[in-house]
């Protein structure tokens, strides 16, 4: 049964900034886009980060020493997941409501982003190697990231099925036996197909054909191909394939709603993950948390509850 705040509801999303071919960007790429120190505008152009009323001190004070001395928060993210956290079309620049929104955060630090693009499912595991200071890519926060890393949540969103524009091969998720259907490596939508798909076989039926790639983009475009029968993603980035191909729909309402966390350390993160809580509650209280999902059509998964490891269940 689809679970779902009947709230939640994410508007078209429409503008050159949601091109396909930044969707498409390679997720791998070893070139990083660093943004404007505290009270300059953000990498994406936003302004945002200079929103609120500048530098707060006493949460400055909380940043661990190796970002202190730095003055650069390093940042993980898989530059893939349109319009969360994508290429520009220089094809190097990261950009996205998770960048804006966490580029205001910083302002509050008075320190600097770093946007690193990985591979999504090396992020937690270059967190907690200190390859990166922090990772900020549309993580879902469940039981099994928690044991790994401490998460701060931010936004809230759940899962969407996605087809070709009049369903031609008839897909019904909760009959999806024996068909193609693609999913990003190493997200909670794999774990889902992974549940359906043991369904199938416990009832003597065919399993769930899963095709997997590391890139957001190139599993949209499984489906657009016809290579993939649907295709499973969080609502925002499956709305804006929607959008970006005019090729494909969205198959029901999404499900499983839950929160996204920034990743940090395990061990150690207590006081910056709590300055981070408070910044959140600084960008809301001045508007410039709406400010920036209403930008990128969002605002549907605004919270209130900012927390450090909320209990998911």
């Amino acid at each position: 049964m689809f679970r779902r705040s009947p709230a939640f509801t994410i508007a078209v999303l429409v503008g050159a900034a949601l091109s396909l071919s930044a969707c498409g960007s390679d997720s791998l790429s070893t070139s990083s886009t660093t943004s404007p120190a505290a009270g300059a505008s953000s990498a994406s152009g936003s302004g945002s980060a200079s929103a609120g009323g500048g530098v707060d001190s006493a949460l400055a004070a909380k940043l661990p020493e190796s970002i202190k001395s730095a003055g650069v928060i390093k940042i993980g993210t898989d530059a893939t997941y349109q319009p969360n956290e994508y290429l520009d079309a220089d094809g190097k620049t990261v950009i996205g409501m998770d960048v804006d929104l966490f580029n205001a955060v910083a302002a509050k630090f008075g320190v600097k982003t770093e946007w690193v693009p990985s591979a999504f499912d090396a992020i937690i595991l270059g967190v907690s190697s200190k390859k990166y200071d922090m990772g900020i890519s549309s993580f879902t926060i469940n039981a099994e990231r928690l044991k790994k890393a401490t998460m701060v949540s931010y936004f809230s969103a759940g899962t969407q099925w996605v087809t070709q524009k009049g369903n031609p091969k008839s897909v019904d998720p909760e009959n999806a036996c024996g068909l193609k259907i693609a999913a990003q490596k190493g997200t909670v939508q794999v774990d889902d197909l992974d549940t359906r798909s043991k369904k199938c076989t416990d009832a003597g039926e065919k399993p769930i054909e899963q095709l997997v790639d590391a890139d957001q983009g190139k599993v949209t475009t499984m489906v657009v191909s016809g290579k993939a029968d649907a295709m499973l993603a969080d609502l925002p980035p499956a709305i804006a394939a929607v959008e970006t191909t005019g090729s494909l729909e969205l198959l029901g309402e999404q499900y499983d709603s839950a929160p996204y966390g920034y990743v940090l350390p395990k061990d150690g993160s207590d006081d910056f993950a709590g300055a981070i809580v408070e910044a959140l509650k600084q960008l809301q209280a001045d508007g410039t948390y709406e400010e920036i999902l209403t930008k990128w059509k969002t605002e549907g998964g605004a919270i209130t509850d900012f927390a450090v490891n909320p209990d998911v269940g």
